[in-house]
């Protein structure tokens, strides 16, 4: 498919954003993260900036973006309109979280309470956004249980790379060194994730041809003698995207260096390093790195989906 730069980033901002969130409210449970105004203005500006500005851009791909409200009335059968409820929900619990801890308003415990029902509510919008495209039979390349696993492991890995470098540089040192431990852990969990998805989905297995989308494979191979339309349309243009093989393998190869091996070996000399400034570099690169890495994955993950349809424009198989 055809990878639009807004769910591109969508995908990426909200999904790091949800996960410095789940990963503040955890500190927070452990009596480790820092509460002071500076820090909390700019851990918890940030987690949630990075949602919404993920959530507005979402909607630049839709057709008619000031009709998006109508898709909240759709949470029985869409999981598109689950993940807009969902989201709106969260916002409350993680809104009184941050207000409640950056500026010490009220109990403390009340605020670790908003954070883990909010952290818990992140993870669920996580799940919702990852069941849109895994629930779509019609593109095989996201309909397996490996989708749902990518977004599950990557948002919050991501959010924990880049909440290891502002604690590293608010000088709360436990802290940082605990949530980079945790993304060493989701940063292995990352990388078999998606070598697992790429194994998947380029195992060869064939799940509709020709034959079988118009019914006539029974009389043989079925091929295409002229195309449909003799321009371009909006099917062609949105799920006709083809990707170079060759590209492709440079593509993931280059989303496996910068998204998981070069965070890795950063966060971890940055564990092994005495100086704080030092430390403070390993995990910027590390963030750098994760956040190029997962832009190229993002982008793979649309640009390898063939949808079922490409099936009556020249397309053999999906």
């Amino acid at each position: 498919m055809h990878p639009a730069k807004s769910v591109i980033f969508f995908t990426t901002a909200s999904g790091a954003g949800y996960g410095m969130m789940v990963w503040l409210a955890v500190l927070a449970t452990m009596g480790l993260l820092p509460q002071s105004m500076p820090f909390g203005i700019i851990a918890f500006g940030l987690g949630l900036g990075l949602i919404v500005a993920g959530l507005l851009s979402s909607t630049f791909h839709l057709g008619r973006p000031e009709r998006a409200w109508r898709a909240l009335s759709q949470w029985r059968s869409s999981w598109l309109s689950r993940e807009g409820v969902s989201a709106i929900i969260t916002f409350a619990p993680l809104g009184l979280f941050a207000l409640m801890w950056t500026f010490a308003i009220g109990d403390r415990s009340l605020a670790v309470i908003a954070g883990l029902i909010g952290a818990v509510m992140s993870l669920v919008t996580v799940f919702t956004t990852s069941k849109i495209y895994a629930s779509l039979k019609t593109i095989p390349a996201w309909h397996n249980g490996w989708t749902v696993a990518g977004y599950l492991v990557l948002g919050p890995m991501n959010g924990a790379v880049i909440l290891a470098l502002l604690l590293s540089l608010f000088g709360a040192a436990e802290a940082a060194r605990i949530v980079a431990a945790i993304s060493v852990a989701l940063l292995l969990a990352g990388l078999v994730v998606k070598r697992g998805y790429w194994s998947h989905i380029h195992s060869g297995k064939v799940v509709s041809t020709a034959g079988t989308a118009t019914g006539l494979g029974h009389l043989g191979k079925v091929e295409m003698t002229a195309s449909p339309h003799d321009t371009d349309n909006y099917l062609l243009r949105e799920m006709g995207f083809r990707i170079a093989r060759k590209h492709a393998e440079k593509l993931r190869r280059t989303a496996t260096l910068l998204a998981f091996i070069v965070p890795l070996f950063a966060i971890a000399a940055a564990l092994t390093f005495t100086s704080g400034a030092v430390t403070t570099i390993m995990f910027l690169l590390a963030a750098m790195a994760c956040q190029i890495g997962i832009t190229a994955e993002r982008w793979l993950f649309f640009a390898e989906a063939k949808h079922a349809v490409t099936l009556y424009y020249g397309e053999q198989a999906v």
